[in-house]
């Protein structure tokens, strides 16, 4: 694990344009929706079909899938509880700059801990975090 937090020379650097220009610019209010649920409860298929009526409707979106970040971001990391909650940490890390940048960030993926889950919560200065339990129903 890194030990950044222990460093006392890195300092965050706030540049000219924040978060309110950009959203100004794009029109629209940078958030994140958090989708979770069970293995194949259909998270993926809500995720990318909100993208694709955001689009629609002119906004600008991106949808981070638990699966597809595990092909890169977080290829590392296994299935154990700690393993999982990096996963969760580093989605929601990505989310947040997502938000920042004025997009509509839609991150699915599984995420069983609710810890884990209002932690990505608390990372949003503003609270601008809608979290979804998906479950598939069949009758």
């Amino acid at each position: 694990m890194s030990t950044i937090t222990n460093s006392t020379n890195i300092f965050w650097q706030e540049c000219q344009i924040g978060k309110p220009d950009r959203q100004k610019l794009l029109n629209q209010k940078g958030c994140v929706v958090w989708i979770t649920g069970l293995s194949g409860s259909g998270k993926s298929t809500l995720a990318c079909s909100l993208g694709r009526e955001l689009h629609t409707r002119g906004k600008l979106s991106y949808v981070l899938d638990g699966d597809n970040l595990r092909h890169g971001l977080n290829k590392d990391l296994g299935f154990k509880p700690e393993d999982r909650t990096e996963n969760i940490r580093r989605t929601g890390e990505v989310a947040k700059l997502f938000a920042d940048a004025g997009l509509i960030c839609v991150a699915s993926l599984i995420s069983p801990y609710r810890r884990d889950r209002d932690a990505c919560r608390a990372m949003l200065p503003d609270a601008n975090f809608i979290e979804e339990r998906f479950h598939l129903a069949f009758f």
